[in-house]
Order: structure tokens, then sequence, then C-alpha cells
């Protein structure tokens, strides 16, 4: 079964200076798109950017967002280039199934916090122009569009601000969608009201099953799934299920998976579930173990789903929410 992939943080590795061709201790390297059967890859480049007055998570000396982007970008380039023979930049649907039909693999590039337009809404242009094809608003600090979830109802029914309604009216003329995981409530709400097309949720789960901020309600669902968007499944323990002993909790089972996505798809529909694995990005231990073990999973959602819903869930809802928001 091919698949696509909505999200995951591989793109940090490259900066470090690793090889999608030969890495280890990855949830993705070449060998195991193949062997898992990867058609598309979505390929974030995640901004680890800290606030001013905050602690950095982030090992190092502080980087200005705007460098880390053009560095992390620039290492995204040249492992594009050592594996141009079996990976290829895409930017459409339909390089995507040229691609493919050609035995390569399609690297789709997205971004996670749009932290670097800081109010520029030129950048999006600039994105559009580097390849990114999807680009959540926000990350877990607020930026210069809005807010990021939060377990504090007062900071999570915030809304976007002026100028993050402006870039979701530019990603739609663009081309470039809109991706919702870790916004707050509020703004995930403005989306809804703003977008002409479709919306994506890169890498979520429900919030029915698991009660924690970076999880859809069933109405965010419901709402999403009417806009004709798609939500990709997250394999991190904690979205999944409560994790009250991180040790014996941390773990993601190909059930946690399949119960996810069977309550999404009740909610949204089945049209509007996909995955989102979060590959290289979270540090739960999978019963599949990682990108090469994809088909086990596949596996799982086939005693659960029937085999046009198994095509939908791994590529053919992300491929036709790209297809409606890209335009080919």
């Amino acid at each position: 079964m091919r698949i696509v992939d909505l999200h995951c943080d591989t793109i940090m590795q490259f900066y470090r200076g690793k090889h999608l061709d030969g890495m280890e201790d990855t949830h993705i390297n070449l060998q195991k798109l193949i062997d898992g059967q990867w058609m598309c890859q979505c390929f974030a480049i995640f901004v680890p950017w800290t606030p001013a007055g905050k602690p950095s998570r982030r090992p190092g000396p502080p980087i200005d967002p705007k460098e880390y982007f053009e560095q992390a970008y620039m290492a995204y380039l040249r492992e594009m280039e050592l594996n141009r023979d079996k990976v290829a930049k895409a930017y459409s649907v339909e390089d995507i199934e040229r691609n493919y039909a050609e035995g390569k693999i399609s690297s789709l590039l997205t971004v996670e916090d749009s932290v670097t337009l800081d109010g520029d809404i030129t950048v999006l242009d600039e994105y559009y122009r580097k390849g990114v094809r999807m680009a959540s608003l926000t990350w877990n600090h607020e930026n210069s569009l809005g807010y990021p979830q939060s377990m504090n109802k007062e900071e999570h029914m915030r809304g976007l601000k002026p100028f993050g309604i402006e870039a979701v009216r530019r990603m739609n003329e663009l081309g470039i969608a809109v991706d919702v995981s870790h916004l707050n409530e509020g703004g995930f709400w403005d989306v809804v009201k703003t977008t002409t097309k479709p919306f994506i949720a890169s890498h979520s789960c429900a919030r029915a099953l698991c009660d924690v901020g970076r999880d859809l309600t069933d109405e965010q669902l419901k709402a999403l799934g009417d806009k004709g968007g798609v939500v990709g499944v997250n394999y991190l323990a904690g979205f999944l299920h409560p994790v009250v002993d991180k040790e014996k909790d941390n773990y993601t089972s190909i059930e946690d998976v399949v119960r996810h996505l069977k309550h999404m798809a009740n909610v949204a529909g089945i049209d509007s579930v996909g995955l989102g694995s979060d590959y290289d990005g979270m540090s739960s231990k999978l019963e599949w173990k990682d990108a090469g073990g994809q088909q086990l999973l596949v596996q799982g959602l086939e005693k659960a789903f029937t085999p046009e819903e198994v095509e939908k869930i791994c590529y053919k809802n992300a491929l036709r929410a790209f297809k409606d928001i890209i335009g080919k």
C-alpha cells in the first residue's frame, strides 16, 4: 500500500549534517521509506526558536529563526540532490503521481511554525518560490499570526491576529495549504471563517479520546471535514492516550492509531483522515518501530477498514486535498 505522510521533522537531522541515505537512529531514512512503500513524504522545516525572556529548549547558541530556516532549507536541497535518483521534489499532485510512475519517492516541502513571516506577507511568496506547499501558522509560541494551543481555556480561545487572517488569505491565493496543527482553537475557528479552500491538520488526533490541547475536538473535526480538509493522525503516545508514567506509557500500539482514525472518520468523514506520523519529531516507542515497518500499521488498518477506506487513509485523501488546495 502506497503511503503519503503529512508531517515529519527529519530535516532537523539534515541540518545536523546527517544524510537521508544511511543515517541511523531515526524513524526515516532512504531505505526505510523504500521498505515502507512511500509515495510521498511531507518534509517540514521546523523552526526551533524561543521567545525573548524564555529559557531555550534547543542546545547550543541561539540562532535567528530566518537564519535557521535558510540553513535548514539548504540542507534539505543538499539531501534532495544527493538522492535524486530515488527521491524527487514535488510541487503538485501531478508531480507526485509522475514521480511515483517513474519509481521515485516524492518530497513535498512544508513549514512548521510560520514565525519567519514576522509580519511580512511577502515571505509567503518566497516560501512558495522555494517549493513550500503547506505551512502551519504557529508552533508552541505566540508569533505574528496567532497563538498556540493551550490547556488554559482563555488562551486557547484567542483568535488569529489581523496579520494571521491576511496570511490565510494569501496562502489561499498562492496555493499553500493552511496547517492548523499546533494552532489554538480560537485561531482554528478563524481559519474556518476565513479560508476559501480546504485546510489540513497535518499531525493531530482526537480530543474526545485524549484530552490534550494539541488534539482536535469533535466540533473541530466536523468543521475540518465540512471544508474538505484532512487530519493526519499523529503517532505520539501522549496525543493518543493518557501518559501517566513516561517510561511505561510512552508506547504507541497499532490499536491506538486505529482507534483515533476510526473516531475521526466517524466525525469528520472517511474522506478527511490520513497519516501525519510526526516521525523524527517524537520519541514514543512504536509497535511497528519506524517508517520501515509502516506496512505493519497498514495491516492493522485493513482489519478495521474496507480496502477502499484504507487507500483513502494511506494516500488518496491527502492527494485529493492537495489537489484542491494547490490547484493541480
